[in-house]
């Protein structure tokens, strides 16, 4: 029996349904090695040669492949069309190859690539295969190696040099650093007054329509040229004058359809109708991608999803001119069949654009058998594909000069009419930033000329020019795109890191940069420009895409790459983190010092200056700890600076203070030892949206300082239910199963009705999901539960948290099952935590230190 390789679970039972009992279809879950995450993976000095090991989970994958391999003749890598998958069928081959599994046996290995998960298209890849790609294969190389080497080296330098980033990226540097110079133009933008004068008028039949203001004095009103007294002096002249039509002009239009979806194209339609994330969009069309049941048997929806390519097989535009005729008539398919080619450089054009498989499953006759993202997004790339064969949409554009007496104020009247919809009755383009100032869309009435046309009124409105707006996700997306970095595949995932690491937040469906993305941009503008520069970066993505077409060697881009980095890693290491501050210091003045004041207002001594945390940046004094002054970053500095303050002492000893940091007030509990002890160390308390400062007196500060707190014990969990507070709010908790307190109740005063309620919520929606306890225990009689998680179901039991394997079925997993995995989790982590043995050099620094001690001491 030959064996198939896929990457899901659900993609091989598919093919498993079309393919039958003659083949054995298994799947691999994505990749099955990667480089390892230490330092050392990748060896510049070693030509760079680089290290694979199985990733967690793929032994036993890889045992399955081996065993299905006994006696089979040919091994099919089906794994996806691009250059990961490529990926995968070398990395596969690699693994199998190296534990001699081909040594005895006679195996073909051969390569099948389909773009969609039809029978046609996988019976066709299955007759047509080929080998493994190795130009694919280098590309993924030089590009793995590359953001390895990036990651690996640029991110321990920002950790010792700037608390508080988390880490830099080869390609997310460059996207962090356009939404930073979009905040930028945004603050630096000084908004300028101008008017505008719209007049209400009427045709000799009665028809009422607008126009605007566009001539004064015989010349042509500037963009923002119109002052409030010149459009209040035409408002006055114009109320006087007899009006009459001048100039008309009518045009026909043909407005052609988008070409089909592209990666990126996707993306950013999606994020502008539909409100979904870059994520969330590769999500569901994955989903799509790989089937679902739709009554008669299981088909692949649309074709894959990863691809650059606007070109649609003839197959597909045939099927798809046969449905809009059926649907809408001939007239809206139009005399030739509409071919689309891709502008942008390296684009696959094998590969073909996202449509649906079969145009003639409609969105709403399938949706009871899709999730709602599943068919908001399926009927977006069907609408899209069809009417990218449709006829063009045929337009009237009216425009009409309205002169005042002798012409010395000319207003214009601008129209549009659609005379045949074509593709427009099924989909329109949606746009990033929509300025319907203008009426552009009324519907001009006949207009002749000399006419004359009565007022109405007349509006004069003010406005003030507007900044440019901050990047949406499909702005970002486009944007990238147009400066060719990175690659329509990567961009969900550099996206999502963006907002992981919190250098930028998304407000309004808008991206901000958090005060760590600013200074992280800010560091690399000063120390590797060269390297986050948009032209750099598209220079490298086309060499790397050039690797792809066998133009390049990868070893040879890497080496050339490598050189430069290393000289500038060298010059950024070698400064100390004063010269670092300093540095952002200057280059952040305008944002860290909008006054120019750089004097400390508290001791007048001391100079402001940036200070850096695990927490982020603020603003503080240059004599600290003396001077405890401190700001937030950005903020202007006028805020009132509050002192601290001694609410009262302890019942149990010690000073409890408010203070007030850069992030706002806490509680300060300095505890005291036990008698002729040292002190403990001080408590803290952060204080919530509920407590302000002035609110808190000294017997609810003793309160708060005292949580967790027992409120009752739930009779069904056995445990006390103990309210507290952490880091996203309040919350309850009751051995296995936690609750978050509403923000309109109090942590300090919720009673113990209510608790029970919030926790059996709690409980229920866990076994709803199918969480469950196995048991107690039999070291310490503690529970042991099993919970969903994140990344799927685990068993856990005090700390200790053991994932099920692959394959293993929740509903079916017993107590002692779930105690093998606890245990095997626990012998893992003892590996993980054995101390290192010291040093003989170490121990003997140690012995010289304690034999001069002594010697002292006598």
């Amino acid at each position: 029996m030959d064996v198939v390789i896929v990457e899901s679970a659900t993609k091989a039972k598919t093919l498993h349904k079309y393919l039958g009992g003659s083949y054995h279809v298994l799947a691999s879950y994505g990749h099955v090695r990667d480089l390892p995450s230490q330092n050392g993976s990748v060896r510049p000095d070693d030509d760079f040669a680089m290290d694979w090991v199985e990733i967690k989970g793929a032994r036993d994958k890889l045992k399955r492949i081996t065993q299905a391999l006994d006696g089979a003749r040919t091994l099919y890598l089906a794994t996806d069309p691009d250059r990961e998958g490529e990926a995968i069928s070398w990395h596969i081959v690699a693994a199998l190859q190296k534990q001699q599994v081909f040594k005895d046996k006679s195996i073909d290995i051969k390569r099948v690539v389909f773009h969609e998960v039809t029978p046609d298209a996988v019976r066709h890849a299955m007759s047509n295969p080929r080998t493994i790609n190795q130009d694919l294969v280098d590309a993924y190389f030089a590009r793995r190696a590359l953001d390895y080497l990036v990651g690996f080296t640029l991110s321990p330098l920002l950790w010792r040099k700037l608390p508080g980033s988390r880490s830099a990226g080869r390609v997310q540097s460059v996207a962090l650093k356009l939404i930073c110079e979009r905040e930028l133009e945004i603050e630096a933008f000084e908004p300028q007054e101008y008017w505008q004068l719209t007049a209400q008028l009427t045709s000799k039949d009665g028809e009422s329509f607008k126009a605007r203001l566009t001539h004064r004095e015989g010349k042509k009103i500037a963009q923002y040229g119109l002052t409030q007294d010149h459009a209040h002096a035409a408002q006055a002249i114009l109320e006087k004058a007899r009006l009459h039509v001048g100039d008309h002009k009518t045009s026909l239009r043909a407005r052609r359809p988008s070409p089909p979806f592209t990666t990126s194209t996707m993306q950013r339609e999606a994020a502008r109708q539909l409100g979904f994330s870059t994520k969330r969009t590769m999500r569901a069309a994955q989903q799509l991608y790989e089937g679902i049941d739709v009554g008669h048997g299981r088909i692949g929806l649309i074709t894959y999803m990863r691809t650059d390519s606007t070109h649609l097989a003839n197959d597909a535009v045939t099927m798809l001119r046969r449905h809009i005729e059926s649907l809408y008539g001939k007239k809206y398919v139009p005399e030739h069949k509409r071919l689309f080619k891709k502008k942008a450089k390296n684009a696959q054009e094998a590969h073909e654009a996202i449509r649906p498989t079969d145009c003639t499953q409609h969105a709403d006759t399938m949706r009871a058998r899709l999730t709602d993202d599943q068919h908001k997004l399926y009927g977006l790339i069907w609408r899209r594909a069809m009417a990218c064969q449709m006829a063009d949409a045929q337009l009237e554009q009216v425009s009409a000069d309205i002169y005042a007496d002798d012409g010395n104020l000319i207003l214009r009247a601008n129209g549009n009419r659609v005379l045949f919809d074509g593709f427009l009755k099924l989909y329109e383009e949606g746009r990033d930033d929509d300025d319907s100032g203008e009426n552009k869309n009324q519907l001009l009435p006949p207009l002749q000329r000399d006419e004359a046309v009565s007022l109405q009124k007349v509006d004069t409105t003010q406005h003030f020019t507007k900044p440019p707006p901050r990047y949406s996700e499909a702005s970002l997306v486009k944007k990238m795109e147009e400066l060719g970095i990175g690659r329509p595949s990567t961009y969900a995932s550099i996206i999502d890191v963006l907002q992981q690491r919190q250098y930028v937040t998304l407000e309004s469906r808008r991206f901000m940069p958090e005060n760590r993305g600013r200074i992280l941009t800010c560091f690399l503008n000063h120390f590797f420009n060269r390297h986050i520069a948009y032209d750099f970066t598209a220079s490298l993505e086309d060499q790397l895409d050039d690797i792809a077409q066998g133009r390049h060697q990868w070893k040879a881009v890497l080496g050339e790459f490598w050189q430069d980095f290393t000289h500038a890693m060298t010059g950024a290491s070698s400064l100390s983190t004063r010269a670092i501050i300093d540095a952002l210091n200057e280059t952040l003045g305008e944002l860290l010092f909008p006054d120019g004041e750089r004097v400390c207002p508290r001791c007048e001594e001391g100079r402001l200056s940036l200070k850096l945390s695990r927490y982020g940046a603020f603003i503080g004094c240059t004599l600290y700890p003396d001077c405890r002054y401190s700001r937030s970053f950005g903020s202007d500095g006028n805020e009132p600076q509050r002192e601290e303050s001694v609410l009262g002492v302890h019942p149990d000893g010690g000073d409890v203070t408010m203070r007030y940091g850069p992030y706002g007030a806490y509680l300060h509990w300095e505890r005291e030892g036990a008698e002729g002890k040292k002190p403990l160390k001080p408590k803290r308390f952060g204080l919530t949206p509920h407590y302000e400062a002035e609110t808190v007196d000294f017997a609810k500060a003793v309160r708060l300082l005292s949580l967790p707190r027992e409120v009752t014990r739930h009779e069904e969990i056995g445990e006390m239910i103990m309210a507290h507070v952490g880091r996203f709010g309040a919350y309850l908790q009751c051995g296995w199963v936690s609750a978050t307190i509403p923000k309109d109740e109090d942590v300090l005063t919720i009673g113990a009705n209510r608790a029970v309620e919030l926790i059996e919520t709690a409980l229920q929606k866990k076994r709803t999901r199918g969480d469950r306890e196995l048991g107690t225990h039999p070291s310490d009689g503690a529970l042991v539960v099993l919970v969903k998680g994140r990344y799927g179901f685990y068993v856990g039991h005090n700390a200790v948290r053991a994932p099920l394997p692959h394959g293993t079925e929740a509903k079916e997993l017993t107590l002692e099952q779930g105690l093998a995995l606890l245990a095997e989790k626990a012998i893992k982590s003892r590996r993980k935590t054995k101390p290192k043995a010291k040093s003989k050099a170490k121990v003997a620094k140690v012995t010289r230190t304690h034999k001069a001690k002594k010697v002292a001491a006598a």
